[in-house]
């Protein structure tokens, strides 16, 4: 069995979270959801579970902090290209989502930020799979050297 990932959110509106979710174009899981939470289904093995505090707060014993406040976790989500990325973000902002800062460009790298009405931080970002194999330095290195042996042809 493959593993699988649960991510767990506060969210102040169970109606809101779940509105916003499927917006983007992600599944409620209906067996796993009810007044106090919400099973979002992401991708085949990854999931949000999207709790009232209330119903969070029976998880543990720290203080469930608000996120639109404060920054706990920032989950990122590959794309396969960098028009995937914006496609997501489109997405995101007319399902009600906000985009925190400008798209990082690094060369090798392309990533947009947004919070989901809460506030929860997550990122859509796409990398090179050439950099994702050698490293983003080597990558880096080897874009510089062909760059400069194209300069003296």
């Amino acid at each position: 069995m493959a593993t699988q990932v649960f991510v767990n959110l506060p969210t102040a509106d169970l109606d809101r979270s779940k509105a916003f979710f499927e917006g983007i174009g992600w599944a409620i899981q209906p067996n796993f959801t009810d007044e106090n939470a919400a099973c979002i289904l992401v991708d085949e093995n990854i999931y949000l579970m999207v709790l009232t505090p209330t119903f969070y707060a029976t998880f543990t014993d720290k203080t469930i902090i608000d996120p639109s406040t404060h920054l706990q976790v920032q989950t990122a989500f590959s794309r396969d290209s960098r028009e995937d990325v914006d496609a997501m973000l489109e997405k995101v902002l007319a399902a009600g989502g906000a985009e925190p800062r400008p798209a990082q460009d690094m060369g090798f790298m392309y990533a947009r930020d947004f919070e989901d009405p809460d506030g929860n931080w997550f990122s859509a970002m796409w990398m090179d799979p050439k950099a994702a194999e050698q490293g983003p330095e080597a990558f880096m290195a080897e874009q510089e050297q062909q760059a400069s042996g194209l300069g003296h042809a």
